[in-house]
């Protein structure tokens, strides 16, 4: 049996299905209500901020699942 070489990149099957994986991840991050105080809270902070840098990393593009800034959800400029 012939063995086929690993591909370079991942297919766009697989990278829904990261993205996906990546979604879920970041919302059982988000979720727990704790005090911003405790070692947790600070320990998944870190956590969420690798996720989201591999998110970038491996799509090339801004994490889709997550547009806030301090004011809240970013929204796109209203059509004129």
């Amino acid at each position: 049996m012939a063995r086929s070489k690993p591909s370079k990149q991942l297919s766009q099957t697989e990278l829904d299905r990261f993205l996906a994986a990546a979604e879920a991840m970041h919302l059982s991050i988000i979720k727990p209500f704790i005090s911003p105080h405790c070692d947790h809270y600070r320990q998944t902070r870190v956590l969420h901020e690798v996720l989201l840098n591999t998110v970038r990393q491996v799509t090339g593009k801004e994490v889709e699942f997550i547009r806030w800034n301090t004011t809240g959800p970013v929204l796109p400029p209203p059509s004129a």
